[in-house]
């Protein structure tokens, strides 16, 4: 970092352009929300008249006493050794009463839904269609109901209250998580123990036995701790089964995301929790075979080899010739929890099933359930075929149509004996930002305003006041990989050698190599790489720390997408900036996502017009469903491809210099071909009868 501040220096020196790059500070508490509740008062009073309650006092005549925690009705409780209470009051946290447990998720704002039990979701055959459509809409809205599950105070209750592994929560401890999330708060009890985590009455009525586990959907903030929440749960289901059972390794969960980048990161995550517990985590790369069913060991049958040929195909960054010779000599590699995009294992799962797997996690589910990989999610579900097999599904965003999609599922697969409940829980407002980050629409009017803008933020001296200040290192977003690479190429020399230069940008996309990805990802974590110019690639899940800014170089497909994009600031309580900027063509689609940073910004608690001026918001068109599809699908259409340049250049300088460009081509031309005129002329001029050869 110091070196960092030294080149910093000598930028300014010389261009009189301040370049300093500044990570955000380590934040203690990472939770969200946390209202204190309705007790906070009481407390304060007491403590401004100091007053205190008499401990002699019988409490059952003071109406305004804190309530006492109740007993545990659950045989499971663990009993308090005799050296915790001197170390803390409490040092076994005992599990809440029902009054408690309401406060403490109100005051972090979860809300569990039983989604339905799947029995409620088989249609019967009717006369009608739309009598069969209205009848199921009913059933699944009452089958709704909320549950209040008991929370997670600490992560060393983990261990006291919940079982967890002692070398896991050593592992949890030795990398300094001490207070979890509210995604962690709400989840981990009950993923671990979800027997436990229900009141008794509330799980003998869904049906929670011991050993069965869940159906489980969570709706959370993008940098609220969703990987940690899944990861804890399945490496501790993979060390209790090895320890009631047998030690041998087999595959037992699956963790399936939509991109690369995001399947390196969670499988290095997992690794920092499975050290010494023999937990062994892998990510599934191209040519990789993996235990399944109809395939032989060693692949000597023609089923195994069909495969990886298929595989190689659809694969189009490997050499077919190189992925077919490598086919046979490749070992099957053996793992207890693996990580994957839904194409590399799809295309391997081709007539293969995996009994194995008990837990399949979708990770970023919304866009795993989208068109794009729906047909290899299902195809992958549907290789489970495990009777025991439990579904968690995470996203920042989670429409309806997702929900229903996942329960009908759930109930093609359903036995008539047994129902394994689905139990929801969103976090906050469903479909918002994070309350950490500030938003900014910035109006451009035109593409060339736009690259004057980004370039105020790179220069803070010179940044006028309808454009936010941000620190490096800061994330570009825009729309196509051409754009992205052409933005590139505009502003790589607006760093001064003295800073680096062109080293501190760079652009990342689906057209680069995969080694070529890792590193600049692994560059810009690092920080080299001040600012990363990117397309929706790198929107979802991956989390980069210290980054200050996110600036939406061209405007959103949806509000979801603004959602995942801005979400890569403003990670785990640190302070973050979303800036947007739109031209008159972005007008017509800017209502969506200027009412998420509206929501956003009241469930923060924010007063006035911050973000979105009411008047905007107001005079903002709306626009159909049809065209909302059309820009998912496709973004804005003047720009795909080179319509639109992105350049300070006017369209006359770039003519000019383009006819500029194209008269010195022809020149050339026109002198070569005119020196070999000159060259066959000479040639014919010297050619003397020599005779006939013999």
């Amino acid at each position: 970092m110091d070196v960092l501040k030294i080149l910093s220096r000598g930028a300014k020196k010389s261009s009189g352009q301040h370049f300093e790059f500044k990570p955000a500070p380590k934040v203690q508490n990472p939770q969200l929300y946390h209202d204190k509740g309705l007790k906070r008062k009481r407390n304060e009073e007491e403590e401004q008249f100091g007053q205190r309650p008499d401990e002699n006092e019988d409490p059952s005549l003071d109406f305004f006493a804190p309530r006492q925690s109740k007993e545990p009705k659950s045989t499971a409780q663990p009993t308090v050794t005799p050296e915790s209470p001197k170390e803390n009051p409490r040092p076994e946290p005992s599990l809440l009463d029902d009054e408690d447990v309401r406060q403490v998720l109100r005051s972090h704002r979860l809300k569990f839904t039983l989604l339905s039990n799947h029995e409620d979701q088989r249609a019967k055959v009717t006369k009608s269609k739309k009598k069969r459509k209205e009848s199921s809409k009913v059933k699944v809205k009452a089958a709704k109901k909320n549950l209040f599950p008991q929370p997670l105070v600490s992560f060393t209750q983990l261990r006291t209250s919940w079982k967890l592994s002692p070398r896991l929560e050593e592992n949890l401890s030795s990398q300094g998580y001490r207070i979890p999330t509210e995604v962690q708060l709400g989840c981990l009890p009950l993923l671990i123990q979800p027997e436990k985590a229900v009141p008794i009455p509330a799980a003998a009525e869904l049906g929670i036995e011991p050993g069965d586990g869940i159906h489980f959907l969570a709706v959370a903030p993008t940098g609220s701790g969703k990987t940690l929440s899944f990861l804890i749960p399945a490496i501790n289901d993979v060390l209790r089964r090895r320890a009631e059972t047998t030690k041998d390794r087999v595959l037992e969960a699956i963790v399936v995301v939509p991109t690369r980048e995001l399947a390196e990161q969670i499988a290095n995550e997992g690794r920092k929790l499975t050290k010494n517990t023999g937990v062994k985590i892998v990510m599934m790369r191209k040519g990789m075979r993996i235990p399944a069913d109809g395939q032989v060991k060693n692949d000597d049958d023609g089923d195994g080899s069909s495969s990886e040929n298929d595989d190689s195909s659809a694969t189009s960054d490997l050499d077919e010739g190189d992925e077919n010779d490598e086919s046979n000599e490749k070992p099957v590699t053996k793992a207890d929890i693996l990580i994957t995009t839904p194409l590399l294992l799809g295309n391997f799962l081709r007539s293969r099933t995996l009994p194995s797997v008990r837990s399949l996690i979708l990770d970023e589910g919304d866009v795993l359930l989208e068109q794009r990989f729906l047909e290899q999610t299902l195809q992958i579900w549907s290789a489970c075929v495990n009777p025991s097999l439990r579904i968690r599904c995470f996203s920042a965003t989670m429409g309806a149509h997702i929900e229903e999609l996942i329960s009908d599922q759930l109930s093609k697969r359903n036995s008539d004996d047994h129902t394994i409940p689905l139990i929801r829980l969103v976090v906050g407002l469903k479909d918002t930002a994070v309350p950490s980050i500030s938003h900014k629409l910035v109006y451009c009017a035109t593409e060339q305003g736009k690259l004057f803008a980004l370039r105020q933020v790179l220069h803070p001296q010179s940044s006028s006041a309808s454009v936010p200040k941000m620190n490096l290192p800061i994330l570009v977003f825009t729309q196509t990989i051409e754009r992205a690479t052409a933005l590139h190429s505009e502003l790589k020399f607006d760093f001064p050698v003295e800073a680096g230069g062109p080293s501190r940008i760079a652009a990342l996309h689906s057209s680069l190599s995969d080694s070529a990805r890792s590193d600049i990802v692994r560059r810009f974590r690092s920080g080299e790489i001040w600012a990363l110019v990117t397309t929706d690639i790198l929107m979802r899940g991956l989390d980069f720390r210290g980054v200050s800014g996110v600036i939406n170089y061209d405007v959103p497909t949806s509000a979801a997408a603004y959602v995942h994009r801005v979400g890569r600031t403003g990670r785990a309580g640190e302070q973050g900036i979303a800036c947007t900027f739109y031209t008159n063509d972005d007008v017509s689609y800017l209502k969506s996502i200027a009412n998420v940073i509206s929501q956003s910004e009241k469930q923060a608690g924010k007063a006035g017009d911050e973000g979105v001026p009411k008047w905007l918001l107001d005079s903002l068109p709306n626009i159909s469903k049809e065209e909302k599809k059309k820009l998912k699908q496709r973004g804005i259409e003047s720009r795909r491809g080179n319509a639109t340049k992105i350049t300070t250049k006017s369209a006359w300088e770039r003519r000019k210099e383009n006819n500029r460009r194209e008269a010195i081509v022809s020149s050339k031309k026109r002198k070569l071909q005119e020196h070999d005129d000159h060259l066959q002329e000479e040639d014919s001029g010297n050619d003397e009868w020599d005779g006939i050869d013999d």
